[in-house]
C-alpha cells in the first residue's frame, strides 16, 4: 500500500483539507492518505470552514467530521512514500526531521506545478515493466522531482505555498481552497496513472 502524508501548522485546516480530498479522489486505489502538523493542535478536529469546503469540494463529510489533530513526528514521516507541505516552510520542517524525504517532498503546488509538466503518455512510459506499487510511485516522483531543473521557478516563491487560513476570514479559506483544489487535482492525477487507474 502506498502512503501519503500531507502536513501543515496546526493539522486543522489546511492539512486535513488536502487528505480528506485526497481520499476522496483516490478511493479504491490502495493509497492511505494521512495529515499531520508542525505545531499541531493535537487532538482537534478541522475547523468547521474546512469541513463545509472539504464537502463542497467533494470529501465525505464523516472523513472531514472524523480528523483529530496530529504532531509531525520523525515516526509520522517513516512510512509515507509521499510528503506534500501546505508551505515551504512545512517541507523544510519535515525534511528536517527525516533528511531521506528530501526528493519525495514538495510543497503541494509545487508538485503540482512541476507535474503539469509531465504528460499522462511520459509517466506511462516511465512506469513501464514496473508491477510494484512503490516502485511505480518511485518511478513517477523521479520524473516529477526532474522537471525541477528543467522548469523556471515561480516568480514569486509564495505560489508554491497554500495560504494559511486559520482563524481568518472565509474569504480566506476560500482563497486557500482556490489554491489547493486544483493542486490535489493534479497530485491525483500523478497517482491514478501510479495506481494504473488512469
Amino acid at each position: 500500500m502506498i502512503e501519503l502524508l500531507t502536513v501543515c501548522t496546526g493539522n486543522v485546516a489546511r492539512s486535513p483539507l488536502a487528505e480528506v480530498l485526497l481520499r476522496a479522489r483516490l478511493r479504491g486505489l490502495g493509497i492511505r492518505v494521512t495529515s499531520a502538523g508542525t505545531r499541531a493542535l493535537i487532538g482537534h478536529p478541522m475547523t468547521l470552514e474546512a469541513q463545509v469546503l472539504a464537502e463542497a469540494a467533494g470529501a465525505r463529510a464523516a472523513d472531514a467530521e472524523a480528523h483529530r489533530a496530529r504532531l509531525l513526528t520523525e515516526r509520522e514521516l517513516a512510512a509515507p512514500a509521499l510528503v506534500l507541505a501546505m508551505a515551504r516552510e512545512h517541507r523544510r520542517a519535515a525534511v528536517e526531521l527525516a533528511p531521506q524525504k528530501l526528493r519525495s517532498t514538495f510543497t503541494v503546488r509545487e508538485f503540482a506545478r512541476l507535474a503539469a509538466t509531465v504528460p499522462d503518455d511520459a509517466l506511462v512510459a516511465a512506469l513501464e515493466g514496473l508491477h510494484d506499487p512503490s516502485d511505480r510511485l518511485r518511478a513517477a516522483l523521479s520524473l516529477v522531482s526532474a522537471a525541477r531543473s528543467a522548469s523556471a521557478p515561480p516568480d514569486d516563491p509564495e505560489d508554491d505555498d497554500v495560504v494559511d487560513p486559520y482563524r481568518r476570514s472565509h474569504r480566506t479559506y476560500d482563497l486557500a481552497a482556490a489554491q489547493l483544489t486544483p493542486a490535489i487535482d493534479e497530485v491525483a492525477r500523478v497517482l491514478r496513472i501510479v495506481a494504473g487507474r488512469a
